[in-house]
């Protein structure tokens, strides 16, 4: 007796390495999305360009999160996952060093591209989750995996305000390499190598190079289109070639072998339900980390602002991601006694009352970091719900890049968001001493738009077809 105990003991020690490591990784992947948001404003004096041009140190880094999660997806499931996570890390450690030797704008936009590419580790480690853990510790597992991709950003920014204040901006960069390392080191030791689900599939290049064409061009188009203009020629030249490049890459895949992701099962009515409300749930999030920080900023002569530091703004948001971290164990307690579908519908609700919650207390720092509470834990429900509703649906030798393919369709989300409440924070504005701002009301238009998304998320969440027997 005493013997199996303390195997059972042993085993479940393995389980909890392997959660900590790949959780650890997934909120410091996510961290590297956020990191550079306190610095924007000396990035063109320390890079030596235009403001504009700036702006392009977070964009490249959608861009190429977008493009390289169903890639890594792809690799997770051709190749042992143990080492496509050690590689998408190595991927980041070396962006992190080159932003940290950066004196210029190029070797800083290729930095800031290859640590993007470091978000395939979430959905390639989600997919090793559902490979190597027993059925009761999945859902716990997979929620506190899914949702570090809004923990690490939540906790990151206080840290990155901290450094950018008071620091070197290179310690961030610095910092995060040696995190990431650390990682490799992990996952080196403490990870198994399962053998491939899908050892003799190949990976379609073609279908890669079309879908980076496709998803930069549409990307391009929604994070750029206000600065060039909805009208302009160039925004209407992406979203052509994006369009175009949409349906080509739809022809080959669906005649591929092998394809990058297989449309056949994401047309399934619990992927493709599953994925559109991720989408919204994507949008849900972003809006408030484009209003809330701004009215904590903002100078309080204005009227609405509450003349919050740079540092004590990312100390009155860091709450949200505590509580998205605290309600992973819910989301999971939700899922095994309700099911996913009804755990995220739940977190879409939660979603849209924090946003409600947000427009009555406005007001005082300490009510907008209630409203920012709420609004995370509702991203937590909904994100540990999300993977849970793939995994039921897809076959395991897809599961890598189906999962890539959700969170590429959260990250559509999040940048159509950045468009949208972008547009109207830009037309609603006043002038404060010379200084452009958005007015009291174009903040509560862009949390109510918030809100409304979440309760059409919440809305298309409730038709997802799902067996009730596996939904249990």
């Amino acid at each position: 007796m005493g013997g199996r105990t303390r195997s059972g003991d042993a085993v479940r020690s393995r389980e909890n390495v392997l959660i900590a490591v790949l959780s650890f990784a997934g909120i410091v992947m996510s961290l590297t999305q956020t990191l550079v948001i306190p610095l924007l404003g000396r990035l063109p004096e320390i890079l030596g360009t235009s403001a504009t041009n700036a702006t392009w140190v977070v964009t490249v880094t959608l861009l190429s999160g977008a493009v390289a999660g169903p890639v890594m997806g792809r690799l997770g499931d051709l190749y042992p996952k143990k080492y496509v996570l050690i590689g998408c890390t190595a991927v980041m450690v070396l962006g992190s060093v080159l932003c940290a030797l950066a004196t210029s704008l190029w070797p800083m936009l290729i930095g800031r591209a290859l640590q993007g590419m470091g978000i395939g580790v979430i959905p390639i480690g989600i997919a090793t989750m559902r490979e190597s853990l027993p059925a009761p510790r999945l859902p716990s597992a997979i929620s506190f995996m899914s949702s570090s991709l809004g923990v690490g950003g939540a906790l990151g920014l206080p840290a990155a305000a901290a450094l950018a204040q008071y620091g070197s901006w290179q310690w961030m960069f610095w910092g995060s390499s040696a995190l990431g390392a650390a990682i490799m080191v992990l996952m080196a030791l403490r990870l198994e190598s399962v053998p491939a689900a899908k050892p003799d599939g190949t990976l379609d290049v073609v279908g890669a190079l079309g879908l980076a064409v496709a998803l930069i061009s549409l990307l391009l188009a929604v994070s750029k289109g206000a600065d060039w203009g909805w009208t302009s020629g160039i925004t209407g030249g992406l979203v052509v070639l994006a369009v175009v490049a949409f349906a080509a890459w739809g022809w080959w895949v669906l005649r591929h072998p092998s394809p990058l992701v297989d449309l056949r099962i994401a047309a399934h009515p619990p992927v493709l339900m599953t994925n559109i409300a991720s989408v919204l749930v994507g949008m849900g999030l972003y809006a408030q980390l484009l209003v809330l920080p701004q009215v904590l900023q903002l100078p309080t002569a204005t009227g609405h602002g509450l003349g919050q530091s740079m540092l004590a703004m990312g100390l009155w948001s860091a709450p949200g991601g505590l509580a998205m971290m605290a309600v992973s164990p819910l989301s999971a307690r939700l899922i095994i006694a309700r099911g996913p579908r009804p755990t995220l519908v739940s977190g879409a609700l939660v979603i849209a009352a924090g946003y409600l919650a947000a427009v009555v207390l406005m007001g005082s720092p300490w009510g907008v970091m209630t409203a920012g509470i709420i609004i995370s834990g509702g991203v937590g429900l909904a994100y540990g719900a999300m993977p849970a509703l793939i995994m039921a649906s897809v076959p395991h030798s897809e599961m890598g890049s189906a999962n890539s393919f959700n969170t590429l369709m959260r990250s559509i989300g999040t940048t159509s968001s950045a468009a949208v409440i972008g547009v109207v924070l830009s037309q609603m504005t006043l002038d404060f001493e010379g200084i452009v701002a958005p007015t009291e009301a174009g903040f509560r238009v862009g949390l109510l738009i918030g809100g409304g998304v979440a309760l059409v998320a919440a809305a298309v969440a409730a038709t997802i077809p799902v067996n009730r027997a596996r939904e249990r």
